[in-house]
């Protein structure tokens, strides 16, 4: 790497340095630690809302353009203000709560699901040396932290005291946690190649375009995981949560103003965060050729929240006994699966691995479409009497 791309592959972590080499002059050694930690926090904290705001803008502008129209395009140059303005309207609108709701738990909701949303940003790497906290069990703190996101939920539903957002929390509740367990189950055969839990060894053991996705359950484990990944986010085509033509607007059917804006910013941090794991985990993270480590990571991250947004413009949403069937009857199964080709791939290295592996694969996926066929009814004919 040349010393001006080296350069700029550096500039965040050595600006991070620079700026606690100048407090270190004046203030004791504890006061430099604690102020690293205050810098990775006060980056995070604002990093997740900026990514939300503007992830609304691309979305709204996307699928303008999918849709044959415009989008956002009259607030500053090329609507590059227009969420600035919804950030104020949101701001300014009244905060409406029914008379027999849980106030306590209504006003919890919406900032509990926050904080798992932003958590996620911890064992993130945006770059070479650029994870706020390299924790040995990245992967399994990601796991939990993300499963979080089902209580508050839950609990803006429930105390909203209005049935229609009590059964969409109670959908998002089954959805979630039955989409969690192969996404979790993805993610194994990734740890067994990289032996370590860390985000950051993860991407290291992919080093020099060994992507994981370019091996026959790497792309089994990443389209699965990608899968569940939507559905984690409530994304079309796996919006049941949110039906608006079912249940009025679900579980925030009785949130408005600021609380209604925390839920929707969750939403959206959750994508990123999500594709930002995808990526880490199949993608090879910051891995590439040329361009600094970070722009290769955020360059992989909005490409797929690119076909999250295609996904919402392209397919119709699933019933809900099509969401429960995928993740259950087709989802989980190809996951164990695929672990026991990770295993069968690791102890045949050569073509003989990679051919075994994908047509172990490819057989499997047929045999479950086929299992899981719905069976068309016959059409009636009536006979006519004379």
């Amino acid at each position: 790497m040349n010393p001006a791309m080296s350069f700029l592959d550096s500039i965040f972590v050595n600006l991070k340095l620079w700026t606690l080499n100048l407090i270190g002059h004046f203030l004791p050694g504890w006061a430099v630690i604690l102020a690293s930690i205050v810098i990775s926090g006060v980056v995070i904290l604002c990093l997740g809302p900026v990514i939300m705001m503007y992830l609304t803008l691309l979305e709204r502008k996307v699928v303008g353009r999918m849709q044959n129209r415009y989008g956002p395009n009259r607030v500053g140059p090329w609507g590059l203000l227009q969420p600035i303005a919804d950030g104020i309207k949101m701001f300014t609108k009244e905060d409406i709560v029914p008379t027999n709701a849980d106030k306590v738990i209504h006003l919890l909701a919406p900032i509990v699901i926050v904080v798992p949303a932003l958590m996620v940003f911890l064992v993130v790497p945006f770059g070479r040396d650029m994870t706020a906290a390299d924790l040995s069990i990245g992967v399994l703190y990601f796991i939990a932290v993300s499963s979080v996101t089902t209580l508050p939920i839950f609990m803006g539903s429930w105390a909203s005291r209005n049935k229609y957002s009590m059964i969409g929390g109670m959908r998002t509740a089954a959805q979630m946690i039955s989409y969690e367990v192969p996404m979790t189950l993805a993610v194994v055969p990734v740890i067994m190649m990289s032996q370590s839990l860390s985000t950051a060894s993860i991407v290291n053991a992919q080093e020099g375009l060994r992507w994981f996705v370019f091996t026959p359950w790497g792309l089994a484990g990443f389209v699965i995981f990608f899968i569940c990944t939507v559905a984690e986010c409530n994304r079309p085509p796996f919006d049941l949560p949110e039906a608006e033509s079912e249940l009025v607007a679900g579980f925030h059917t009785e949130y408005s103003g600021m609380k209604f804006a925390l839920f929707y910013m969750a939403e959206y941090m959750n994508a990123f965060t999500l594709s930002a794991i995808a990526v880490t985990l199949f993608l090879g993270g910051w891995q590439g050729p040329f361009l600094p480590s970070w722009v290769w990571f955020f360059t992989k991250t909005f490409a797929l929240i690119f076909a999250m947004i295609w996904f919402r413009a392209t397919f119709p949403r699933f019933r809900v006994d099509q969401l429960m069937g995928i993740a259950w009857k087709l989802l989980l199964p190809l996951t164990l699966v695929n672990m026991l080709v990770a295993g069968l791939w690791y102890f045949i290295p050569g073509i003989t691995g990679w051919v075994g592996a994908a047509v172990i694969l490819a057989v499997s996926f047929l045999g479950l479409t086929a299992l899981n066929k719905p069976v068309i009814p016959e059409k009636r004919v009536y006979l006519l009497e004379n």
